[in-house]
């Protein structure tokens, strides 16, 4: 599954579905070098083949994103992990050196919108982790009000598990469960008023966090990307009526949808189809473009 490569002055540590972590190879410093592939993942399982370029195109834009919101945006500075130093020239482009952080076993997830296993589960239940929403909505609609809807975060090749607020609260405490959903929902609400301003709806979003050795909540791993976040087109979903129109995206959706209606979800995936993959770049270079020009 991996495509780790041998770094001078790193030691490969660990890899994830889409990233590989290296630590320091003198075992000096609490610092960490996270290089993105160009795998992609969906549905919990990672896909044959990658994405062409992903990695860089993905890095490029968390640090852009972390980048807005130590306080370029105009809003307060979100403490973040990254750290001063150069990545070695074979990742240069798809790679940060990182603080080494003691991170949170859950994925703080933001809706703005209703779609994905949101949906699935408000068909059946009229909520959304066990979040109650007005009756009548439909898939794609703006929610009254972006909410917190935490996962927890399952070991590699397992699947990851959508929580109750109460669940989260038993697993981090009461208090800093509270400063991850308020802190998720600030950053939520201001990248997607910077989307909106460039004709963007950020539909959902998910964001990882740690503790640094000082006890502060810190922002890590990638931020508001086309893996870790849903962005529509919002022209077309102002004039979509279907779904499908409405919900034009510029993420890894075009992958979801192929797999979900050429596989059943047992055993081993397909490969991706080569059109599939060339849209799918096309896609999130096409939100890189826009978000950042």
């Amino acid at each position: 599954m991996t495509d780790a490569l041998d770094l001078p002055g790193w030691t490969h540590v660990y890899s994830g579905k889409v990233r590989d972590l290296y630590r320091p190879a003198d075992g000096q410093g609490d610092r960490m070098l996270v290089v993105a592939s160009d795998r992609v993942s969906a549905f919990d399982h990672v896909l044959s083949p990658g994405i062409p370029g992903k990695g860089e195109l993905l890095t490029t834009l968390s640090l852009w994103w972390f980048g807005r919101l130590a306080g370029a945006d105009g809003g307060r500075a979100i403490a973040n992990h990254l750290t001063g130093g150069d990545v070695p020239a074979a990742v240069t482009g798809r790679a940060m050196i990182v603080r080494e952080l003691d991170m949170l076993p859950i994925e703080c997830v933001v809706r703005g919108y209703l779609t994905g296993s949101g949906w699935a589960e408000y068909r059946t239940a009229q909520t959304v982790c066990s979040i109650p929403l007005p009756a009548g909505l439909s898939d794609g609609d703006r929610l009254p009000e972006p909410i917190f809807t935490p996962a927890y975060k399952a070991p590699l090749g397992e699947h990851d598990e959508n929580i109750s607020f109460a669940r989260a609260e038993e697993l981090v405490g009461a208090e800093r469960a509270a400063e991850l959903r308020d802190t998720s929902l600030e950053i939520y609400r201001r990248a997607a008023a910077t989307a909106r301003a460039r004709g963007l709806i950020l539909a959902d979003t998910k964001f990882e966090f740690g503790v640094d050795a000082h006890g502060v909540l810190t922002l890590a791993d990638e931020v508001l990307t086309s893996d870790s976040s849903r962005y529509w087109d919002g022209a077309a979903w102002a004039a979509g009526t279907t779904p499908a129109e409405r919900m034009a995206s510029f993420d890894k959706q075009i992958v979801r949808d192929w797999l979900a209606a050429n596989w059943d979800k047992t055993g081993t995936p397909p490969e991706l189809p080569a059109d599939i993959v060339t849209r799918t770049a096309g896609k999130y270079r096409e939100l890189l473009e826009k978000l950042t020009a």
